[in-house]
């Protein structure tokens, strides 16, 4: 399994954990190539996604 949590986010706590706007994030999570989950209706994150996201796109 990879490292993170396993921990659902909705799309304001993802906004706020990759510090865009929730606008941005709508425009642009498909764009990103970030994994969505609909749970019911709902839009989520998984958190060890993003964090694994996050790692791929270091700028050095």
């Amino acid at each position: 399994m990879r490292g993170g949590s396993n921990r659902l986010l909705t799309p304001a706590q993802t906004a706020q954990f990759l510090a865009v706007s929730l606008h941005t994030l709508y425009g642009n999570w498909r764009a990103w190539g970030l994994t969505g989950y609909r749970v019911g209706k709902h839009l989520r994150f998984r958190e060890r996604d993003l964090e694994s996201w996050l790692s791929r796109h270091v700028v050095n």
